[in-house]
């Protein structure tokens, strides 16, 4: 099989785009009506069940993905017909790197997707898409790059072809809008020569919820190294939002970014901690490995306000492990 220049390269980002569709499962509020329970959409809402909706609030709106873990156990069993349950269930999978439930249910969302094509063909395709995403970052995740090219491949087809499908019924729907958006946005950011400008107006003018949309736009001009525009987003997002830890992480990088831009400026340094320190305060709800990271970007921003040279792998490495305290609030001094 002959790859194009530009779908390699998209396979060379299918790993880090996967996170993609566990990004855009964080910080839902519940902006619509409560009994319906559909945070895409204000008009027309479509009920997801009231267990999903528990899991939206839990993880989305809080960050508890502890808690959200248990309402989708739930879910899974009395929700049946939801593809958005089986796609969160994967994307913690995704989190916790555990490849072969990562698999079972970027299949799982994919299959019920493709049945619920017939009732509401949208969504059907929707979450079709998401499930060949997922199920080719488990491709990538377990087989590299590229001996799971010719795979993944495949999968990157099948997910344009559905994305497409739902395009043609209502290219207007704000779940569709908000899930391709972000797709569009990491492959316009990450490829040379796209311009992101089309993806960033597809969030911004059709993609709901705003708070959801705004956080990938910010997420994009950070990578676009245009830190002004993406400190501007980030604060609209956390209007919305204030709790959330991971817009909190997301802030902390982009003023470290600024930071270095302006050769080292402690004040945006001391800026920054803060807001790791934010994302850090419910840290035993998040998934580990996400908590590691934080800690260890926190930890270097510290290093670089005081001048102490703190071990850092070794302490992310202890937390990411289990053999370390989960998120400690404090750094000690050498």
């Amino acid at each position: 099989m002959k790859i194009s220049f530009e779908l390699c390269h998209k396979l060379a980002i299918l790993k880090q785009i996967s996170v993609i569709f566990s990004t855009i499962f964080i910080g839902f509020n519940l902006w619509v009506n409560p009994a319906i329970g559909d945070p895409f959409r204000s008009k027309n809402p479509i009920e997801i069940g009231k267990k999903t909706e528990a899991a939206f609030q839990a993880m989305f709106e809080e960050g508890n993905y502890k808690q959200a873990k248990e309402y989708l156990t739930i879910a899974e069993t009395e929700e049946i017909n939801e593809p958005l349950v089986y796609a969160m269930i994967a994307s913690l999978h995704y989190f916790d790197e555990n490849w072969d439930s990562l698999e079972l249910y970027a299949k799982k969302t994919a299959e019920v997707g493709k049945n619920l094509v017939r009732i509401n063909p949208v969504r059907g395709n929707i979450y079709a898409a998401t499930g060949h995403f997922l199920e080719g970052a488990y491709i990538i995740s377990t087989e590299g790059t590229l001996k799971g090219a010719p795979k993944a491949l495949e999968k990157l087809r099948k997910v344009f072809s559905y994305f497409e499908a739902a395009e043609r019924i209502n290219s207007s729907d704000p779940e569709l809008n908000l899930l391709k958006g972000y797709m569009d946005l990491m492959l316009a950011v990450n490829l040379p020569f796209s311009a992101p400008e089309k993806a960033i107006e597809r969030l911004q003018d059709k993609a709901s919820p705003h708070h959801l949309a705004y956080r990938g736009v910010a997420v994009a001009y950070r990578d676009l190294d245009n830190l002004k525009k993406a400190l501007e987003y980030v604060d609209k997002v956390l209007v919305e939002v204030p709790d959330n830890p991971e817009v909190h992480y997301l802030k902390a990088q982009i003023l470290v970014a600024q930071a270095e831009d302006r050769d080292n400026d402690l004040s945006m340094r001391k800026k920054a901690r803060k807001n790791f320190d934010m994302a850090l305060k419910n840290s035993d709800q998040m998934p580990r490995r996400l908590v590691a990271q934080i800690f260890f970007e926190q930890c270097k921003n510290i290093n670089n306000i005081d001048d102490v040279r703190r071990p850092c792998d070794s302490m992310r490495d202890a937390i990411r492990d289990g053999s370390g305290t989960w998120g400690p609030p404090e750094l000690p001094k050498l």
